[in-house]
């Protein structure tokens, strides 16, 4: 019998359930998570983690001593940090104004035990006598310092001990031709300050006022750093008023030997001011009196480091005129600390910044032979052209706003020049010590 086959497609294939999985229980991850933890100790080695890294952080605190340059031997006289003011100087400052959180104009203060955050910073004749000695406190507190000078009076020797610091850069470079740096603070220095080396070419000495505007707009404007002009005293001319206060307009020669560093400085007042009212660029204003100490030029016509070079070479001291003539002589730490707190604070200026003690040139003289040579021979020579007959700072204005005065006395702090200065011209500061005692005795 033939088979047959019968299609039943009508008839339904039973169906097989579906697949369906387990419900999720509630706090599973927990429970894994507390499981595996409780598995082959591990909570316990997390506790011991803790605490191993608790003792290393409270044994081995993570502050890092600022950096200390080499050969620093003269840095006797000054102060570890700007940041280290007394309390009723830091009560008179409200904001800690640029300390460097990420903003340019931070407006709170650093929280108790967090670390100052260093500020990139150009120096503007860097390499010069004051320069320098910024240079070497903004370089201790731990900032970033690009040096910016063409070396007509700096000298590379002034900066030489940060080379290797990768928070120093030096640049060759004149400030009437535009820069271009990314900065938070500009202190401007650059300027021959000395009749000598103003006098060498008066026309490009105040051109490098004028075209101040190439510094101020390329950098300040820029990028919204505060600008520092280092002015002077001799924007009094021979005053009319005495001790001299900032009030005080000047009695200036227009058009005599010395007014292209009087009225250069004058015009680059003017131009700062300006930038500061119409652009709306943060500013300070500092007039430096009389300044002396070690790295200043050897000869370079100022009466100091005139009378000290020639006490040592055993020269006559020339005196200008009758003597007695008057000025007031700052060291050179008290003018940086000042700077410094110009600077940081929240006043424009402009303010003196020098020191109140007024010497005729003939006491000068005779503080000279006292330090160095007792039997130097004073030499009387006609007087230069302009010449001041008074100079004295009225310094109100700097104690009561930025806590600021001298603190080393002349006869403190010509002894470490004269200590300078005899390495420098005998070239060896054993054979200087010598050659003074001999004479001495």
């Amino acid at each position: 019998m033939g088979s047959e086959l019968i299609y039943r497609g009508s008839e339904t294939q039973p169906s097989s359930d579906s697949y369906s999985p387990k419900p999720v229980k509630p706090w599973a991850s927990v429970t894994r998570t507390i499981h595996y933890l409780l598995r082959e100790q591990r909570l316990l080695f997390v506790f011991v983690g803790i605490a191993i890294a608790t003792l290393i952080f409270t044994v081995f605190p993570t502050s890092r001593a600022p950096y200390v340059a080499p050969h620093s031997r003269f840095t006797t006289l000054i102060p570890d940090s700007i940041t280290y003011f007394p309390i009723e100087t830091q009560q008179k400052f409200s904001s800690a104004h640029r300390l460097g959180f990420g903003s340019a104009n931070p407006t709170s203060k650093i929280p108790l035990g967090l670390k100052r955050k260093g500020l990139r910073i150009v120096v503007t004749g860097g390499a010069g006598f004051v320069g320098s000695h910024l240079v070497d406190r903004l370089i201790a507190r731990g900032d970033s310092v690009i040096v910016v000078d063409n070396f007509f009076t700096g000298r590379k020797q002034n900066v030489m001990h940060h080379f290797g610091n990768p928070n120093f850069e030096l640049i060759r470079h004149d400030v009437v031709e535009p820069l271009l740096l990314e900065v938070d603070q500009i202190y401007h220095l650059a300027c021959p300050a000395s009749p000598v080396h103003y006098k060498f070419n008066p026309v490009k000495t105040i051109i490098s006022f004028i075209l101040l505007q190439n510094l101020i707009t390329g950098l300040a404007k820029r990028v919204g750093a505060r600008f520092l002009l280092t002015s002077t005293s001799e924007v009094y001319g021979d005053p009319l008023q005495h001790p001299q206060k900032e009030t005080y307009w000047g009695n200036v020669n227009p058009i005599g030997v010395r007014s292209c560093y009087d009225e250069g400085k004058r015009t680059a007042e003017t131009l700062t001011m300006d930038y500061h009212r119409g652009a709306g660029v943060e500013v300070r204003i500092a007039r430096i009196f009389n300044t002396y100490g070690p790295r200043m030029c050897i000869d370079d016509g100022r009466v100091v480091s005139n009378f000290v070079a020639q006490a040592i070479r055993k020269e006559p001291l020339t005196v200008y005129g009758d003597g007695k003539q008057t000025r007031s002589f700052q060291y050179v730490s008290d003018l940086v600390e000042g700077l410094m707190r110009l600077m940081e604070g929240e006043h424009t200026g402009p303010f003196n910044l020098g020191n109140p003690g007024e010497f005729t040139m003939l006491e000068l003289a005779e503080v000279v032979q006292e330090t160095i040579d007792p039997n130097a021979k004073i030499e009387f020579r006609p007087n230069t052209e302009d010449d001041p007959h008074k100079r004295k700072p009225d310094i109100s204005r700097a104690k009561e706003l930025l806590g600021w005065e001298p603190k080393v006395s002349l006869r403190k702090g010509l002894p470490l020049m004269v200590s300078d200065f005899r390495q420098r011209i005998f070239g060896d500061h054993k054979e200087g010590s010598n050659t003074n005692n001999a004479s001495s005795s």
